[in-house]
């Protein structure tokens, strides 16, 4: 295959008939999700009762299912024709079929590049990235007399009984009925995302609405906890791990996975005859836990791919949601389908609220300037800064300053004398401390045992995944009963790990997303009885905030999401593309330009001939793939091309295994080259 790809390109892809572009592009997308041809798809079937002057027409593809009855019919329009042109006419073509055999079809109608489902009697027109399978089309029809209505659904009061949490489950239920397909849902850390998670899975199944799920999450952790959930409340339910290989994705009702095991398993799962397994329309419903906009921007390609009713699960403020993630849900802008947020929840008695004490720390505030340190002072910094830095060093710099011993020893003796303490005061209660890396948190502990070695070294410990047995370590902090009682945590602990005894929260770090601002603060948010002794319940608990994270985000309601950074391999494609559109100027045409331009080209049209067309990410950008293999197209590069380029070619441009050195060097090299060339100095 890979040979053949190889091969150059001579066509062109807005000058296809609709004939080529069937056997080209709807031919293939059929064979990957599972068709055969001859056999359950019939091409250019004839059907009676079409309003024209012989009445009659050739439906473009149908296709069949096992009792012989049409499951659905396709109708293709050539590459440079709105997909839209054919809609009225796959209509026409399944109103005739449904006289003729007594089932009215699924409707797609698509122009190769862009595929719509019409399940008329359900939904409007939608965009979808390819085409159901036979099952899946079965389903989808067999639901139009299966499925009961969301009316007056009855709540398992085992999995949910909290009020709001019924809520919750009849604002997606009324939703779904008014034939939305997409639901957020807004829910403090602490109130049960996840149970309402499983009662609407519960309900939803129940009701014959979803028969597969998939629960994504964007730790293992998290995916581990949340299977967990589901396996306790839902026994019923058959539940896979696409982390763990013992389970069987295919005989599983539900999956869970994190984001960058899903983008593997769409092309990579395969049933036991071979054919894929997660195909367009494999899952009913999918789960996001912790929905915010850099998810849906770095995983895009799996809410593209996948056609199913999405249910995205949020601990961050309804009003701190960006206009993005509405925007995705196809809401407006502040309006959730449901919200039940801390300050609620605390009125209510469910949850706890927090009191911040924010500390400003002089040097991660404004800097070190070198004349103001004291003796000992400047000795550190020798020995932290490279001398070449210069006299004074801003605070943007200061990352290594949070390893000063004085700054960790400061924040320590703070936590143990203002923190919140248990057993009648003798003993500080439960305390995460959130550090920037592990050698940041290595640290932290080796000051603690310094300042406080009458508790031996085992009061305070790293939990982060690169301890071994870490698991060990976060069962005995769970225990109030059993140290450490200080977690010193790199990310592990931010999320997703319930622990009720936590009374104080150190914020060592910066943070500047709101969705991890958010559920950083989560932790420390549940009911815990008896803490301070019989009647004595946690009433609130304490937020140490060293790097002035509340400020930031009273300055900045919405926070900063981290944008989608370019691979290396991307930037030096991207750098090569931007070099041959400046060497088609006219100053450049001297022969050895020309010569080294047309190797740019040929490395270039290299690497998108090495693309794998039967990836589900290849697929969704067939169109740009095929435009940019014509080797014809780089004669004369304009504006548009280099975007679409950057845009649509670049992020699937496969890494090879080189030398990361060699590879950097080679894009230093580019960026001078591009750079002369901007300025027209190519000499």
């Amino acid at each position: 295959k890979r040979e053949a790809n190889t091969k150059e390109y001579h066509f062109q892809v807005d000058e296809l008939s609709e004939w080529e572009t069937r056997k080209k592009y709807i031919d293939l997308d059929l064979k990957l999700a599972g068709w055969e041809f001859k056999k359950d798809v019939i091409v250019e079937y004839p059907v009676v009762g079409m309003p024209n002057q012989e009445g009659v027409g050739y439906v473009d593809y149908v296709l069949f299912g096992d009792n012989g009855k049409p499951l659905a019919v396709i109708e293709a329009k050539r590459t440079t024709a709105d997909p839209n042109k054919g809609k009225q006419q796959a209509k026409l073509y399944a109103d005739c079929i449904e006289k003729m055999h007594g089932q009215r079809p699924i409707i797609f109608y698509t122009n190769g590049f862009e595929t719509y489902i019409w399940d008329d009697l359900n939904y409007p027109a939608r965009k979808v990235s390819g085409f159901y399978n036979k099952e899946e089309l079965s389903l989808l029809i067999d639901r139009r007399t299966m499925k009961k209505p969301l009316k007056n659904v009855q709540i398992n009061d085992n999995i949910t009984n909290r009020y709001y949490q019924k809520e919750a489950v009849l604002a997606v239920c009324d939703a779904l009925e008014n034939k939305r397909r997409k639901a957020l849902l807004v829910m403090a850390t602490g109130s049960g995302k996840t149970r309402t998670a499983i009662s609407i899975v519960d309900v939803l199944t129940r009701h014959n609405w979803v028969k597969n799920i998939l629960f994504l999450a964007d730790r293992k952790t998290l995916v581990t906890q949340a299977k967990n959930s589901f396996s306790h409340l839902l026994p019923n339910l058959t539940l896979c791990n696409l982390l763990d290989n013992k389970d069987n994705p295919e005989e599983s009702r539900m999956v869970f996975s994190t984001y960058p095991t899903m983008m593997n398993a769409i092309d990579e799962a395969k049933r036991k005859d071979g054919k894929r397994l997660f195909t367009v329309g494999h899952f009913d419903l999918i789960i996001v836990d912790e929905s915010h906009r850099s998810i849906y921007k770095k995983y895009r390609a799996i809410f593209d791919y996948f056609d199913a009713i999405l249910l995205g699960l949020t601990a961050t403020p309804k009003d701190e949601i960006d206009r993005n993630t509405y925007e995705v849900f196809d809401l407006e802008n502040g309006v959730p389908t449901y919200a039940y947020e801390l300050d609620q929840a605390v009125q209510d008695g469910y949850l706890v609220d927090y009191r911040t004490i924010e500390t400003k720390l002089k040097f991660l505030e404004e800097g070190i300037h070198y004349d103001e340190l004291s003796d000992e002072e400047k000795e550190r910094y020798e020995e932290t800064f490279d001398e070449e830095v210069g006299e004074d060093i801003d605070s943007a710099a200061l990352n290594e300053w949070l390893f000063n011993d004085d700054t960790i020893d400061t924040v320590l003796r703070d936590l143990m004398e203002k923190g919140i303490r248990v057993e009648g005061g003798d003993k500080l209660g439960k305390t995460i401390i959130f550090a920037k890396n592990h050698r940041h948190a290595e640290r932290i502990v080796e000051r603690f045992d310094q300042l406080f070695p009458e508790y031996k070294g085992g009061f305070a410990r790293v939990i982060d995944y690169s301890v071994n047995y870490y698991q060990t370590l976060i069962d005995d902090f769970s225990d109030r009963n059993k140290l450490p009682q200080i977690a010193v945590s790199v990310d592990m602990l931010d999320t997703g790990v319930d622990i009720p005894e936590v009374v104080n929260l150190v914020f060592f770090k910066k943070v500047r997303s709101k969705s991890k601002f958010w559920q950083m603060i989560g932790r420390g948010t549940r009911l815990c009885k008896d803490l301070f002794g019989v009647g004595q319940d946690k009433t609130h608990f304490l937020i140490f905030d060293y790097c002035g994270n509340f400020e930031f985000f009273r300055e900045n309601p919405k926070g900063i999401e981290g944008k989608a950074v370019e691979s290396l391999t991307e930037r030096l494609f991207n750098a090569k593309v931007e070099i041959i559109k400046e060497l088609q100027h006219l100053q450049y045409q001297e022969e050895e330009y020309i010569a080294y331009r047309n190797e740019l080209i040929d490395e270039v049209l290299a690497e998108i001939n090495k693309l794998n067309e039967e990836n589900f990410r290849v697929r969704q950008h067939i169109q740009y793939v095929h435009k940019f293999k014509n080797r014809a197209k780089w004669d004369s590069l304009t504006a548009m091309d280099v975007n679409e380029i950057k845009e649509h070619i670049s992020p699937l441009i496969v890494p090879l295994n080189d030398d990361e050195l060699a590879k950097r060097f080679d894009l230093l090299m580019y960026t001078i080259e591009l750079a002369k060339l901007q300025t027209k100095n190519a000499t």
